[in-house]
């Protein structure tokens, strides 16, 4: 896929998934601009880096990207697994302004932006829980339920600004989020056995997605919550 001249603000490009898209687009010539409380030194050259929290002052963001953004991820979110009975409201507020809210706020400062590329692609993540019922997920599910509701509302309103807005919906991934879920042999063989493709994900499966959706090759594509997830939401 050709991303030459293309400018693609990533959040939370500085680990897991962000990262392994980064590493992706780079490689096919993309401008990568991050914004993340933290940088990496596994960057390739070139990678502009905006230190900023998403749950912190994002109201200087819009002056800092360049005039024109063709594509749009918001790879920032949370893990918060814990039964039901011992989530709290800080619990749910935390995992929502995390994911949805966070996505929001940045959305905004780039609108600009992106529309002024004459066609660009905004990709959100989900995650399975949303399709499947899983036990300790209450928090994430609700949030991410909500990021799908988010996009589907943001593909039917920027339709006619030629933004396209899809989102990508993971099973268990192999990233530091997922670090104590994965964290021993007998754990990394379970998580294998839930999914019927027999392993759980690797950071590049969801980026080799996102990047197709930020690609020309899905110009026809929006609104859609695509699962890529080792056929758990769909086969038993």
């Amino acid at each position: 896929m050709n991303f030459n001249g293309k400018n693609i603000l990533i959040v939370g490009g500085s680990s897991g998934i962000g990262l392994a898209l980064v590493k992706q687009l780079v490689k096919d010539g993309a401008n990568i601009i991050n914004l993340s409380r933290t940088s990496s030194a596994e960057w390739p050259d070139g990678v502009k880096h905006i230190e900023m929290d998403v749950l912190g002052d994002l109201s200087s963001l819009a002056a800092q990207l360049p005039e024109q953004l063709h594509g749009l991820v918001y790879a920032a979110g949370s893990i918060n697994l814990k039964p039901f009975t011992r989530l709290t409201a800080d619990d749910f507020l935390n995992d929502y302004s995390i994911n949805v809210l966070g996505a929001v706020t940045v959305i905004q400062q780039a609108h600009k932006a992106l529309r002024a590329s004459g066609a660009a692609s905004v990709v959100l993540y989900s995650t399975v829980a949303t399709k499947v019922g899983l036990s300790f997920h209450t928090s994430v599910a609700a949030a991410k339920s909500a990021v799908n509701g988010l996009t589907l509302a943001l593909a039917a309103e920027f339709s006619t600004q030629n933004i396209r807005v899809n989102a990508v919906a993971p099973s268990l991934t192999d990233t530091p989020l997922a670090g104590s879920l994965l964290s021993t042999d007998d754990k990394r063989e379970a998580s294998n056995k839930r999914h019927p493709l027999g392993r759980y994900g690797q950071p590049d499966d969801i980026a080799s997605a996102t990047k197709f959706l930020l690609s020309d090759e899905s110009s026809w594509m929006t609104g859609q919550i695509i699962s890529v997830d080792g056929g758990m939401s769909t086969i038993k």
